[in-house]
């Protein structure tokens, strides 16, 4: 992966077209801002229960957005990142219809993981009640199959999302088949998702076993045979991060922006410098992303399996969660929780810049600290205009992650671009892009709790970055005494 800022975007909500579009506003006014893209679920279809996340086939580009060739177009001119849902398919899949079909005769029945198949012997309320869930209620969908047969499947996610077995020899030829299908269109990043609920064993939490970490390794190793990087996606305690990170090319930062937004609430960048002193280098570092702003990536172990604690304690997490709902009006209230279908219980829902009050500065200020933590940035498209909270969608969906899922026309994007604030930050992406200094050392200078430091040196090449938390302002300072000068941000 380029050491560049990187774009992550759903291919028809930025302009509203597909994938050739995305390419010419790549190439046209976006151009020179990433080093490569990560598109989110293009398969067919992008509009099921889960935004693309339930694809019935995983293997095809949804018409609407183009076909694999426009992919490679794209892929030939920028690096190109892609999801493999790991954990799940739709039942409206060819896979899971053949299986309805057919019961057990289909060859694809062993695809789909079922409740007796984790629990032969059944399962006692301790084990029901020990499973980790990101959402309410228990994972399982009683389905009568066109056969009339009756199975109690898993579904993690929703009852149209059936959970993968894979474990089972269809379920690696399942997404093995999907690993060589992106390969083989110049796709040269993978992004594993939901892959922390991939392993399931009784009595456990089924979330994060030693076996999921081995399975991770084991499916990374295969994608790297086939010449591409991996991204493992997983909200859970830090120090599992940490862990992942050790196994993979990369993981997400998922800590930094419920720590940026701690900062600014409590005036204090200690807990965010401590979580400097521990946590990978080989991470993508984001403030926004398709998904809620994480709390469970900074609380304490919430499958309370080993009792770890947090990076910040729990009343100042929950104080956290208000201060956020009082920035943005009371509408991250509404799309959070139980006030929104299709959520996950450990996340907000709302943009980053409603989380800061829609402050300029202090987007900026977030920005910049982004972009000077060690790893690769990416930036989410709704983040990039500095998106506000979508109630209108909200409204339409009553899915709380919609709230800063906007679907952008070519006329608000470029409105969106013309905002001092939104032209500010493009500087900060091209700083991050061609400074040397990047290329260099990382040093967390000392300052004060209410002062984080930054430095990147590369030779004679200094860049550092002073943000004081408690007046909301901050500096990036160019070169050393004498000679050194702020730039104008």
């Amino acid at each position: 992966m380029k050491n560049q800022v990187q774009l992550i975007t759903y291919v028809d909500r930025l302009g509203g077209g597909g994938i050739d579009d995305l390419r010419r506003l790549l190439a046209g006014p976006l151009d020179g801002l990433f080093g490569g893209v990560h598109l989110l679920p293009f398969f067919n279809p992008i509009d099921g229960a889960d935004a693309g996340f339930d694809p019935i086939d995983h293997t095809q580009v949804d018409p609407r957005l183009g076909d694999w060739a426009a992919v490679k177009r794209l892929a030939s001119e920028t690096e190109v990142m892609a999801d493999v849902i790991v954990n799940h398919v739709s039942t409206g899949s060819p896979q899971f219809r053949d299986f309805s079909e057919r019961g057990s005769a289909s060859p694809w029945s062993g695809l789909f993981l079922t409740y007796d198949a984790v629990f032969p012997k059944g399962a006692s309320a301790a084990d029901l009640l020990t499973l980790y869930r990101p959402r309410p209620g228990l994972p399982f969908t009683v389905s009568t199959l066109a056969n009339g047969e009756r199975r109690i499947l898993w579904t993690t996610f929703t009852p149209q999302q059936a959970d993968i077995d894979v474990e089972h020899p269809s379920g690696r030829a399942y997404l093995s088949g999907i690993l060589h299908r992106l390969s083989e269109n110049g796709i040269r990043m993978v992004r594993l998702d939901a892959v922390g609920y991939a392993i399931k064993k009784p009595g456990s939490s089924c979330f994060m076993l030693p076996q999921t970490l081995d399975f991770i390794a084991a499916f990374a190793a295969e994608a790297e045979a086939l010449g591409m990087e991996v991204l493992v996606e997983i909200h859970s305690h830090y120090r599992r991060q940490i862990e992942i990170a050790r196994r993979v090319d990369w993981v997400y930062d998922f800590a930094l922006p419920p720590l940026v937004l701690h900062a600014f609430r409590f005036e204090t960048a200690r807990p965010l410098k401590a979580w400097i002193g521990e946590r990978p280098d080989n991470a993508l570092t984001v403030l926004d992303t398709h998904d809620g702003i994480g709390i469970i990536d900074i609380g304490a172990d919430a499958a309370d399996r080993e009792g770890l604690p947090g990076l910040v304690p729990a009343q100042e997490l929950d104080a956290l969660v208000e201060h956020i709902h009082a920035a943005s009006g009371g509408q991250s209230r509404r799309a959070t929780g139980a006030a929104a279908s299709n959520l996950d219980l450990y996340q907000v829902n709302c943009t980053f810049y409603d989380a800061l009050g829609r402050d300029d500065n202090k987007l900026l200020m977030a920005r910049a600290v982004q972009f000077f933590m060690p790893g690769i940035p990416q930036v989410y498209y709704v983040g990039l205009l500095a998106g506000e909270n979508d109630m209108d969608l909200l409204a339409r969906t009553g899915v709380g992650r919609d709230i800063n899922r906007h679907y952008y026309s070519r006329e608000e994007i470029d409105a969106a671009l013309a905002r001092p604030v939104v032209r500010s930050l493009i500087e900060l992406i091209r700083l991050r892009n061609t400074h040397v200094a990047f290329g260099g050392v990382f040093t967390l200078l000392p300052t004060g709790d209410q002062m984080l430091a930054m430095q990147w040196r590369h030779g004679e090449a200094t860049l550092v970055l002073e943000a004081d938390f408690a007046r909301a302002e901050f500096r990036i300072i160019e070169g050393r005494a004498p000679n050194a000068r702020v730039l104008p941000f």
